[in-house]
């Protein structure tokens, strides 16, 4: 370094050109092409979705259900796709399809009676189209099996040993001697009604089966009528559990599952429902139905509340509003509960007050409101508000009481009892004071009342001023009145001269009795006493000692003389 720093012209910390020379393009070797070509990739697509071609299948494009989708509608066919049509009636939007038994619906047991004014997506049939060589599954066909399969059929079953095959119950049951036959109509499918020890051989082994149907919010809906098929392909009952708004109205319920399915209910247990498929029953000559692929939207429906309701004003509406908010409700319903008696208590409740209210803590809207519209049609009633999750129901204008009167029953001490209990409270006077004490008491109480005066259960005191010996006199007197009229019962006695019992027949008010056991008792009258369990009768207490009877005493003194 310090050689280099003595040399003459050298400047170490000098910059580099400012202008460097130029390469020279005569001499230089051209730059060896990469191995592999560089891809050319097109050109990124947009996204906007105005630019997006449409597509042509126009069921991909159906709206979401969050939307504002809107279309008024009238009564009469809305759409059609050659002999396939969209329908809105009576029974709100339905499918009907050639060949079909009847127009297909979502749900058959909770459709609104009310037609609907508007639908919430184009109409469109839920089905697949007639043009598919297969059921649309979802998936790709599957290869074809080189095994011949034979169809199944419910009288040929296959032998209960057969490895790989599950538990396949016979058609039947069937008395000695008799076979199942090929049946189209219902009632040949059915057969004979079964007698009561059938019933209850079929129902006690699924009454701990949890393989049943599950039915909730949506009731009966078109799928179901396939499921509740394949249980019948194994078992000759197939057992349905009802949960949440459905059981609100059970016969209804009932009546839609035999009418749609064709078989008949032979037990019910609150929710539980257990439907018999027939005793001729072919699984492989059941009728099949489509599946329905989509669950479609629900049509808008006419508002079940209204500002100013039947038969009220707007003033008047609002302030039976504004009492419902400080009443108290009847009843707490469970979310997936079952209201079998919901419309009894309502009418029991509308019996002591006008207004009704009924908590659905936890419940969701749809469910509440539809708990409303049944009991709006069933009780009837009519809805006045579903604010903070409760139904508040009015009982109406024209409300009639169940057990007769209607207004506070107002009973007089003295009374007639061959006239009954007198409603109407008579002054003695214009002053205005009255001649005998009166109670205030519901219709209810009324209607036992008369029921027990009627029956000699209840007696009503004619005399006012009765002495504590006169009143035991009459007390006991009428006790032993009413307990030889309620366990004493028709009799027939049989005597003849020669002291003989071979008379076949005594002769009694134009008829006569046979010495037949069968003529007097049918079948149905006759109870085995496997019926009854030994535990029911173990805690029984006679409130009557023996012999305390007034037929008891004749009894005695007959047999006494007869010594």
């Amino acid at each position: 370094m310090p050689i280099l720093a003595s040399l003459p012209g050298l400047n170490l910390l000098s910059s580099l050109p400012s202008n460097p020379p130029q390469n020279d393009t005569t001499s230089s070797t051209p730059s060896p092409s990469p191995p592999i070509p560089i891809p050319k990739y097109p050109p990124p697509r947009s996204r906007n979705p105005k630019t997006d071609v449409p597509r042509s299948n126009p069921a991909l494009s159906i709206p979401h259900r969050r939307s504002n989708y809107r279309k008024p509608v009238q009564k009469g066919v809305i759409s059609t796709d050659g002999d396939r049509c969209v329908i809105v009636g009576e029974n709100g939007v339905s499918y009907k399809l050639p060949g079909a038994p009847f127009e297909f619906q979502y749900s058959y047991s909770e459709t609104p009676n009310a037609e609907p004014i508007a639908i919430r997506e184009p109409a469109y049939l839920p089905f697949a189209p007639p043009t598919m060589p297969r059921p649309w599954t979802g998936k790709a066909p599957l290869k074809k099996s080189k095994k011949n399969i034979p169809l199944f059929d419910s009288f040929n079953p296959p032998p209960p040993g057969k490895k790989g095959v599950k538990h396949v119950e016979k058609p039947g049951p069937f008395p000695f001697g008799k076979y199942p036959k090929e049946g189209k109509t219902r009632e040949e499918i059915l057969g004979e009604p079964l007698k009561k020890w059938e019933i209850k051989m079929l129902v006690k082994p699924l009454l701990s089966y949890n393989r049943q149907v599950n039915l909730g919010r949506d009731g009966l809906t078109h799928n179901m009528l396939d499921l509740i098929h394949s249980h019948w392909k194994r078992r000759r009952v197939c057992k349905i559990k009802c949960k949440g708004v459905p059981t609100v109205d059970m016969d209804n319920v009932c009546r839609h599952i035999e009418e749609k399915t064709g078989g008949k209910i032979i037990h019910r247990v609150g929710g539980v429902v257990y439907l018999f498929r027939g005793r001729n029953y072919n699984y492989r000559t059941r009728p099949q139905y489509p599946v329905m692929l989509w669950k479609p939207a629900t049509p808008v429906y006419p508002k079940l509340i209204q500002e100013a309701p039947e038969g009220l004003t707007k003033a008047e509406a609002d302030e039976f509003r504004k009492k419902g908010k400080s009443l108290l409700p009847i009843c707490t319903l469970a979310k997936n509960g079952v209201y079998a008696s919901l419309v009894k208590d309502v009418r029991d409740a509308f019996e002591e007050c006008p207004l009704v209210k009924i908590d659905c803590k936890g419940l969701q809207p749809s469910d509440y409101k539809k708990i409303g519209a049944k009991l709006k049609e069933l009780v009837p009633c009519v809805l006045l508000s579903f604010d903070d999750e409760q139904i508040l129901m009015w009982r109406g204008r024209d409300w009639k009481s169940m057990y007769g009167d209607t207004s506070s029953t107002l009973v007089p001490v003295k009374a007639d009892i061959s006239s009954g209990i007198d409603n109407s409270a008579k002054s003695s006077d214009d002053s205005g004071t009255p001649n005998a004490q009166r109670a205030v008491s519901s219709p209810k109480m009324m209607s036992l009342w008369r029921r027990a005066i009627e029956s000699n259960k209840a007696l009503l005191l004619e005399e006012l001023a009765l002495g504590p010996d006169a009143l035991l006199e009459k007390v006991e007197e009428f006790e032993g009145m009413s307990l030889a009229i309620e366990h004493s019962c028709e009799a027939l006695v049989l005597s003849s001269e020669d002291g003989s019992s071979s008379s076949s027949s005594a002769e009694f008010k134009g008829g006569s009795y046979s010495e037949d056991e069968n003529d007097i008792y049918s079948s149905d009258d006759i109870i085995d006493d496997e019926d009854y369990d030994d535990d029911s009768f173990a805690e029984v207490n006679p409130s009557i000692p023996l012999g305390s009877l007034p037929v008891d005493k004749i009894a005695e003194r007959l047999r006494r003389e007869s010594k």
